[in-house]
């Protein structure tokens, strides 16, 4: 059987992320092809050894898998997240782990789950100003000088709402454990395909989260914003808005392929991260 090609990610600002991706390589002799260290060399065109990869193990917290499975969105290769990290919700493996189970990780294909992400453009004046693709989530954020801005949504065409808010969420299934669920948004199975818009703060008590078809296309009007209105996109890429804008968030055409840890499922991953679903602490 043929050794699997692998190419290493890492986020070098990690206090462990150095030592834990100098392990692996060690470890990885005999076992694998690693075709490029993006880790040692940042610098390293990642285009031409993308599409000759079978799987990047990438070695950080949530962020750097974030970041990374953006650029790995029309490629289809498959991520090992392994956490360095403070929480590592997205990275599923400990530096032990991933060393102990590799070989069910790379031969099982079962293990690799593919999620839906979103892609989101911004038009002005019918020209397109930007464009960019997001694993969690959208976020349009007031900001300074911090009133509450005013938006329009719409659903395939149908007008949603009016949003007078801090602002608005549209989130991904894997998004939905993040800046959603601290938003009062609900927790989706990572599996499913749908798109959670959740208001920020909204000025009205009957405006709640609402989950719909992930082929639906989103758009948002801003009719009032502030000085430093933004939308930002996994918390890492962001762009400001105009009264005038035409936002548009719809279901991206690449995915997002992660290597699913085999001896933990997502809930229990959320119970143990997260504290979900934790009983009360009652008196003996």
């Amino acid at each position: 059987m043929s050794k699997p090609r692998l190419i290493i990610f890492g986020d070098p600002k990690r206090r462990y992320a150095a030592e834990a991706v100098d392990e692996f390589v060690q470890f990885a002799v005999g076992r694998a092809e690693i075709i490029a260290n993006c880790f040692r060399s940042p610098d390293k065109s990642r285009v031409d050894v993308l599409k000759d990869a079978d799987f990047a193990v990438v070695f950080g917290g949530d962020g750097t898998i974030l970041s990374t499975a953006r650029e790995l969105s029309e490629a289809d290769v498959p991520v090992i997240g392994v956490n360095v990290g403070k929480l590592g919700f997205l990275a599923e493996f400990s530096a032990t782990e991933v060393r102990q189970l590799f070989d069910r990780i790379t031969s099982d294909k079962s293990l690799v789950e593919k999620r839906m992400i979103l892609a989101c453009g911004i038009e002005s004046s019918g020209v397109e100003q930007f464009r960019s693709t997001a694993i969690n989530d959208v976020v349009i954020a007031a900001g300074a000088p911090f009133n509450m801005i005013e938006l329009k949504v719409a659903v395939q065409g149908q007008s949603l709402a009016g949003c007078t808010s801090d602002g608005i969420i549209i989130s991904t299934p894997t998004g939905s454990t993040a800046y959603n669920l601290s938003a009062g948004g609900p927790i989706l199975s990572v599996d499913l395909s749908a798109v959670v818009i959740t208001p920020l703060c909204p000025h009205s008590l009957s405006f709640r989260p609402i989950v719909i078809n992930a082929d639906s296309i989103v758009e948002i009007q801003p009719v009032r914003v502030n000085k430093s209105t933004t939308i930002n996109l996994d918390g890492q890429v962001s762009h400001k808005l105009q009264a005038g804008d035409v936002v548009k968030v719809q279901r991206h055409r690449g995915s997002f392929l992660v290597v699913n840890n085999p001896v933990r499922t997502q809930w229990d991953t959320l119970a143990s991260k997260l504290s979900w679903a934790e009983k009360p602490k009652y008196n003996k």
